[in-house]
């Protein structure tokens, strides 16, 4: 049985890079802070917007724009925005 292609949208591609640097620049300052005990709770906090990010760009290459990825991309927004609200950088 033939595969079936996957759906791409540059729109989607130009939010995943956006979400990836994003996550890189925040781990990069999380990483830069002094007080350990300060330093693993904000990873901590961080480790499901990071997750999502990584499911997410993983997704997009299996199966290209699905409802799983546009929900994936939702929760992404969603876990950066609650991070962002409670965690200041």
């Amino acid at each position: 049985m033939a595969r079936k292609r996957r759906k791409l949208s540059k729109e989607m591609e130009a939010e995943i890079k956006a979400a990836e640097k994003k996550v890189e620049f925040v781990s990069a300052m999380i990483r830069d802070i002094r007080e350990e005990d300060v330093q693993n709770e904000y990873a901590e906090a961080f480790a499901q917007v990071h997750a999502a990010c990584s499911h997410l760009a993983a997704l997009y290459v299996t199966e290209g724009v699905t409802e799983e990825s546009e929900g994936t991309l939702a929760l992404y927004k969603g876990l950066l925005t609650r991070f962002e609200e409670e965690y200041e950088l």
